[in-house]
């Protein structure tokens, strides 16, 4: 394994509030991490430094030894956690502009999952659900292959009943040796998964180890040491 991910004393600002402060982080390719923290912690800022939508105020982040740029766009594939594609678009047309612009979207792996989750690419994305429209954006995302999949919150609009499906397909339909960085609230649906755990609270690191260690130290689940860590 290598690192795939370096940030050092990290900060992102904005105006008097800051979002991120001073974050120093590594992590490995070959990984699938849970960034986990209380609303406001500073998690999809953090993603969005990651994917180059925003830029530092302090410190740096590299990924691949590369700040973030045209080069990094080529190997990370990012979810946001709004909706960000045009309701007017058939899958098809989604299909199409995603293989246009990147150079490792897999039609083929694409038109599967589509299959298995019963999505025609006729269906225009404002006849759906608002959790059919989130599977659609998560299949686009893990359609790539990509060395880092960054995921918010991939679960939070779909029933329960789905979210195993959903996780199913995500482990699934990623390069064996990428890393995935899912943000996510619903921690009990997605621990059995995870290999490591990073906690952020107000920006900074709380916590980063793997998910055996803290089982084995702390003797209780994720979800049970998350809320004793994070408790009011």
């Amino acid at each position: 394994m290598s690192e795939l991910i370096t940030c050092k004393n990290l900060t992102k600002r904005f105006g008097n509030h800051t979002a991120l402060d001073h974050l120093n982080l590594s992590l490995d390719s070959g990984k699938i991490i849970g960034l986990l923290g209380p609303n406001g912690s500073g998690k999809t800022t953090l993603l969005k430094l990651l994917n180059g939508l925003l830029t530092p105020s302090e410190g740096e982040v590299l990924i691949a030894g590369n700040h973030p740029g045209i080069e990094t766009k080529r190997v990370v594939s990012y979810l946001p956690d709004k909706m960000y594609l045009g309701s007017w678009m058939r899958v098809s047309d989604l299909l199409t502009y995603y293989s246009d612009f990147f150079e490792d979207f897999d039609m083929s792996r694409a038109n599967a999952m589509l299959e298995s989750l019963k999505i025609s690419p006729k269906d225009r994305l404002k006849t759906m659900s608002k959790g059919t429209k989130e599977k659609v954006q998560l299949i686009l995302t893990m359609s790539r292959r990509a060395k880092l999949y960054c995921l918010d919150e991939p679960i939070a609009g779909v029933d329960p009943a789905a979210r195993d499906y959903i996780l199913s397909t995500i482990l699934n339909n990623y390069e064996p040796d990428a890393s995935i960085l899912i943000s996510t609230h619903l921690i009990s649906d997605v621990e059995n998964i995870l290999d490591e755990v990073i906690f952020i609270q107000e920006g900074q690191l709380k916590l980063h180890a793997s998910v055996e260690d803290i089982r084995m130290q702390e003797g209780e689940s994720i979800d049970s040491y998350f809320r004793e860590v994070f408790k009011c």
